[in-house]
């Protein structure tokens, strides 16, 4: 069934139902009539608004109320009045074919398109309680009450855009507009960035310019690699056309277009250049009211590929607004019917001052709908904007556009495109692509090899881990070392040297893709690149020749005690010594006869005295024995504690001496980066452009600042060029380098004179490096994470660090110095010495009681006289340790006759004397 077909059948309808007198070609009372402003070049909205009003007429069949259509066809520049007299000019006024319009009696004006005749006709609409309905952008804040516009509001849309800038966190960014009114539509955007680090650049397209490569050019000599477009979009290819041409649609771009139509644009030639174009949109094609429509549109009109209804197989956002504005218009009046019985048009003057008193009620009833259109939900604020809106966020891809994601007023940016769905894309792009890899020739990570056939290929750590990589990921890479040698710096005006400068460059010969080498993850490099995760964690140490043996010293044979042990040692001796000599006087089996051949003799004395109770211990612990020794039992237990204590002292000593003497000891002018910059003997350095220069220059720490200080003093020995310079330094003089640990633990397994002096001054990683917003750092650091969890990298470190040296400097990890025995090694024979002492203390104080009760007896006095004689004796310190003796019965004899041997079993005759204690 053809258009003209469909328009014939709704003629039959009206004739049918009494709307429509043939003969005089008058439409019945019980009609709405309402009126279609369009421009000569705006037929697809034309359409729109014929075909929604007769398919709605159609779906109401058998309703007492029709709506008919009338479509005028204005300029954009059409005049408001004409010259007075010129009857063919006024005809073709906008006000006449409106006030002719109003005199036959309508409901509703629809359009015109151009801002300057859809107010007059706002104006007019105002001034007799007409609604006005339109679906184009309007930028006005107040507008007026009888207008209704199905556009989204300009203040939400802005929102859109300048969220989404704030969500892909653009500090710095170029914004590129058409005309005055694409700065209002982008007045939200250049409100997006704060800060002192957020800069934007604005361009506009100069209409009467050809070409716009010489612009495109300036923004990549500038580095504007996020672009945001507000342009028609009948400008879009041709702007994306001139950026293909300087190389601008890399995966490093970021083009947004705030046109909501880019889904009409031919993006055929961009999809596989790797550019990010996004947009976003408000038609979802795939929502089931869309595609009812167009596939009923297709099936009615016999063009459809060139349909201006469709433009071809895209449908334009106005075309679908116009269509939801009738169907705004429908519902309205299907309400109002059903609310107000008898309501009808009537026919208004333009020179009078009446108004269509139904008017105010039908727009209350416009602005209270809500229902689901083309364009989603439906509805409007209390002021008559609709800000309820939800927009498609667009992306370019190989497939070509796709969502993303989407925006809403109250929800924000919610990207729902899922971690699988992006990462099949962003490896679909990098399939048969060959990146560029930056470097500098250092080993172990990256050098030149020359083959034996004459080629030069390139080995090292980083190959080998790019090779695991690449066995997981489809891409190809080619080698080049960065002219300069430097791994990059800042060079104080936003320019870097090295590496990094290399990354930074987007032209298309010299720019690099990503970096591979021992470059450490700072945040200053952070600003201006990605990394991946860190496939190697370090810090900054030092390294500097091993240290030299120390000379015996003279007193060493000291050392296997600590000076503790020994202070307890000479405490012990004497303490026991004193004890021993306390002992002996207090018991009464240590007074002897010094005559024994004289058994009448009346004198006994003591061994023990002074000297002789210091030699007896002396004598002891040299394990060299005495003379003389304990005859009772409290002085042989002192012995015997003491006796163990010296077995156990003299056996440590002599097991520690061993492992002293077979020990060497090492001297080092420092062990620590503090005392390294507290001596003045060794000079050090670094490399001057490498992170560790940042992480002194930039440190707060006393010590590390004093250091910096020598260092930028005396460049000449602080600094060195490269870290090969830095260990031939350390090698031959007496110079200490401070780099990062790694490259420490290769020289020395590689260089025997070489170690490492003390721990890690901080702790860093080292990772790719890639240019700003490259879709390729998530994907590879994904797989650098695998690597690791699969212990493929430490495989790789034990390669080229360790087994690349055939282990030729491996050091015995287990030989550990020897450290003097304290206190706590040696205090539990202490505690059995003490324990003796105490012992034999005691035992002596009651053979001395026992053997007082016993003399008592036999002088026949009381036991505390008896006492306090003997213990006045055994205290008196001065003079010989010997004493007079009294004679007794028999009887004593044999009681008494012990004393003079007590433990060796000796006994008296008949007429021996007794010794009286």
């Amino acid at each position: 069934m053809t258009t003209v077909l469909g328009r014939f059948v709704l003629w039959l309808l009206f004739v049918a139902l009494g709307f429509y007198n043939p003969t005089t070609g008058a439409l019945s009372a019980d009609h709405f009539r309402v009126v279609g402003l369009f421009e000569p070049e705006e037929k697809a909205q034309k359409l729109s608004f014929t075909n929604a009003i007769e398919k709605l007429n159609l779906n109401v069949v058998g309703s007492s109320h029709m709506v008919v259509y009338y479509v005028e066809e204005v300029l954009p520049n059409d005049s408001f009045e004409a010259n007075k007299g010129d009857e063919e000019e006024t005809r073709k006024t906008l006000d006449y074919k409106v006030c002719r319009q109003m005199k036959e009696g309508i409901a509703a004006v629809f359009g015109p398109i151009s801002k300057i005749p859809r107010a007059h006709v706002q104006s007019i609409c105002q001034a007799f309680d007409i609604p006005h309905l339109s679906a184009q952008w309007d930028p006005r804040e107040t507008r007026d009450y009888y207008s209704i516009n199905v556009y989204p509001d300009n203040d939400v849309l802005g929102r859109a855009s300048a969220e989404l800038v704030r969500y892909w966190n653009w500090k710095h960014f170029t914004v590129i507009y058409e005309d005055d009114d694409s700065l209002l539509r982008l007045q939200e955007v250049l409100k997006a960035t704060k800060g002192s680090d957020h800069r934007i650049s604005i361009r506009k397209l100069d209409p009467f310019q050809g070409s716009y490569i010489s612009m495109f050019k300036d923004l990549k000599e500038k580095g504007e690699y996020h672009i945001v477009v507000d342009c028609s979009a009948a400008k879009v290819q041709p702007l994306l056309h001139e950026a293909l041409k300087v190389n601008m649609l890399s995966e490093y771009y970021h083009f947004h277009f705030t046109t909501l139509d880019l889904g009409g644009v031919d993006l055929e030639d961009y999809k596989y250049s790797g550019a990010n174009v996004t947009a976003m949109r408000l038609i979802d094609p795939t929502r089931t009211q869309v595609v009812d429509v167009m596939t009923e549109w297709r099936f009615n009109d016999d063009n459809a590929l060139t349909s201006p209804l469709l433009g071809g197989n895209y449908l334009q956002t106005e075309v679908a607004l116009m269509y939801d504005a009738v169907h705004l218009f429908f519902k309205s009046l299907s309400e109002l019917t059903v609310a107000v019985k008898d309501i009808k048009t009537q026919s208004l003057s333009c020179n009078k001052r009446d108004a269509w008193d139904i008017g105010n009620s039908l727009l209350n009833y416009m602005k209270s709908m809500d229902f689901e259109g083309l364009s989603g939900r439906v509805r409007f604020s209390p002021d008559g904007r609709r800000t309820d809106i939800k927009l498609d966020i667009v992306q370019l891809s190989q497939s070509g556009l796709k969502a993303v994601g989407d925006w809403h007023p109250t929800t924000g940016v919610n990207i729902s495109t899922s971690y699988q769905e992006k990462s099949k894309e962003d490896i679909n792009k990098l399939k048969n692509m060959t990146l560029r890899v930056v470097t500098v020739y250092e080993e172990p990570y990256l050098m030149m090899k020359q083959n034996p056939d004459g080629t030069v290929t390139h080995e090292g750590f980083m190959i080998d881990l790019l090779n695991l990589i690449k066995g997981r990921l489809p891409f190809n890479y080619t080698v080049y070392q960065v002219a300069d040698k430097n791994y990059g710096r800042d060079q104080g005006n936003g320019e870097w040297d090295g590496m990094v400068g290399d990354l930074m460059k987007r032209d298309s010969k010299e720019r690099a893709d990503l970096a591979a080498a021992g470059m450490t993850i700072t945040y200053e490099r952070e600003k201006v690149l990605d990394f991946t995760k860190p496939f190697l964690n370090l810090g900054i140490t030092i390294v500097y020749k091993k240290p030299t043996k120390a000379p015996p010293e003279l007193f060493s044979f000291l050392s296997p005690l600590s000076i503790d042990v020994w202070i307890y040692m000479l405490a012990a001796y004497l303490c026991v010594s004193f004890m021993l000599f306390v002992i002996a006087r207090f018991s009464p089996y240590e007074w002897t006869n010094p005559h024994p051949c004289n058994e009448d003799s009346d004198y006994v004395e003591n061994q023990f005295t002074i000297l002789n109770s210091l030699w007896f211990t002396i004598g002891s612990l040299m394990q060299q024995g005495s003379d003389i020794a304990p005859r009772s039992a409290s002085g042989r237990i002192l012995a015997s504690s003491w006796y163990l204590f010296t077995l156990i002292m003299v056996s440590t000593y002599t097991a520690n001496l061993a492992a002293f003497l077979t020990i060497e000891e090492f001297v080092s002018p420092f062990n620590n980066v503090e005392e390294l910059a507290e001596q003045n003997k060794v000079t050090y350095g670094i490399v001057p452009s490498g992170s560790t220069r940042g992480f002194f220059q930039n440190s707060d720490v006393p010590t590390y600042k004093r250091m910096w200080a020598f260092m930028e003093t005396n460049p000449d020995v602080g600094l060195v060029s490269n870290s090969k310079e830095g260990i031939n330094r350390v090698k031959t003089s007496d110079y200490a380098f401070i780099t990062e640990s790694s490259t420490i633990d290769y020289q020395v397994q590689r260089n025997c004179e070489l170690t490492q002096v003390g721990g890690l001054l901080d702790s860093k990683g080292y990772g790719l490096a890639f240019p700003k917003d490259s879709p390729w750092t998530d994907l590879i650091s994904r797989e650098i994470i695998y690597f690791q969890e699969t212990q493929q990298i430490q495989k790789l470190y034990d390669k080229w660090w360790k087994e690349k040296s055939g282990g030729k400097c491996d050091v015995d990890e287990g030989k550990k110095d020897a450290s003097s025995l304290g206190v706590k090694h040696v205090g539990g024979v202490f505690v059995v010495l003490v324990g003796g002492l105490v012992a034999g203390l005691l035992l002596a104080c009651l053979e001395f009681m026992w053997k007082a009760k016993k003399n008592a007896k036999v002088d026949k006095q009381s036991f505390c006289s008896e006492m306090s004689e003997e213990l006045r004796f055994a205290v008196r310190c001065c003079g010989k340790p010997e004493k007079t003796t009294r004679r007794v019965g028999s009887k004593d004899i044999v009681d008494n006759g012990i004393q003079f041997a007590p433990l060796t079993g000796m006994t008296h005759r008949n007429n021996s004397k007794e010794l009286y204690a």
